[in-house]
């Protein structure tokens, strides 16, 4: 319905103040009411100054641009590519070639094409929004920056090669301690590598390295393989021996224990009578000496007319 007017009259005033007071309120509530994802923090400002920072929930503000919220994602990783750009991803992903930004001069002075990605979150919302205006540039600035100054310190050979991960760890701890020093609020999770194209110059001598890596990491894994399956082993053959000796041991001191408890006995019995004693321990012995013997008949040597008689038994 358009006014005309030819209409206009229609509308009374108290039409047209409730009409007023409908758009006011709607306004309000769109001004007043924000509300915070899980992933997110919001930064709260009244007329450009900071008065706080919202967690995730319906929140309330002072309505017409008073309060003004900026609404910071702290739980996303943010990836800055170099070298290159995803321009399409799935299954087949494309990429644009960026190789301006990523060639670098080592410390052997021969050129070298670095790609790598660098993955953030931001941890002070407040600072992310305050401190420093060219925030992406700033943080690409710096990502280059490091990594120029590792790589220029070093050989081409050690960065293809042996130096790489160490490369990655010290300019992630470098960048971090620089945005630390600018205030800007966010704190590197991974600088990674993604491709360290040399030139062709050496490009056999890299495939060697490569080569001569994934072997070093397949003897690394065998011998892991064989140290897992042998040292469960040796220790289990270690607590069976100890066990066994811990066994003996046992034995042989109970022996003794019951050796000597049961020397104790007879000398006390030979402490009360001697003679007897020392008798039941000769026969004792001598029971023992021929217990194996068969068909032996002892007798006293100063036994006289003993008739010894053959044993017939069995016999008519």
């Amino acid at each position: 319905m358009k006014f005309t007017p030819a209409n206009m009259g229609k509308f009374t005033p108290k039409i047209l103040v409730f009409i007023v007071a409908g758009i006011l309120a709607l306004i309000f509530l769109a001004t007043s009411v924000f509300i915070v994802d899980q992933t997110e923090q919001a930064v709260i400002t009244r007329f450009g100054k900071y008065i706080g920072t919202r967690e995730p929930g319906l929140h309330v503000k002072l309505p017409f641009g008073i309060d003004r919220n900026y609404t910071i994602s702290v739980k996303t990783v943010q990836t800055e590519e170099f070298g290159y750009r995803t321009t399409s991803g799935g299954s087949n992903p494309k990429y644009e070639d960026r190789s301006n930004e990523s060639v670098m001069l080592t410390g052997d002075l021969n050129f070298i094409n670095v790609e790598w990605i660098i993955q953030y979150r931001i941890v002070d919302p407040k600072a992310w929004v305050f401190n420093v205006d060219e925030r992406r540039n700033t943080i690409r600035d710096v990502s280059r920056s490091a990594i120029n100054t590792l790589v220029g310190d070093r050989a081409i050979m050690d960065i293809m090669g042996i130096e790489r991960s160490a490369i990655e760890n010290e300019a992630m701890v470098i960048m971090n301690d620089r945005f630390n020093e600018y205030g800007l609020g966010i704190g590197v999770i991974a600088v990674k590598f993604q491709n360290v194209i040399p030139p062709k110059g050496v490009q056999e001598a890299f495939d060697d390295v490569n080569k001569a890596m994934q072997d070093l990491e397949r003897l690394i894994n065998e011998g892991q393989q064989a140290y897992n399956e042998e040292i469960p082993k040796a220790r289990g053959e270690a607590e069976k021996t100890i066990q066994i000796a811990q066994g003996y041991a046992t034995e042989r001191v109970n022996k003794a224990n019951g050796d000597v408890a049961r020397f104790n006995s007879v000398y006390e019995e030979y402490r009360r009578s001697p003679e007897v004693t020392r008798q039941r321990l000769y026969y004792e012995m001598v029971e023992e000496v021929f217990k194996d013997e068969k068909n032996t008949t002892l007798i006293d040597r100063n036994l006289q007319n003993f008739l010894p008689l053959l044993n017939m038994g069995g016999r008519r």
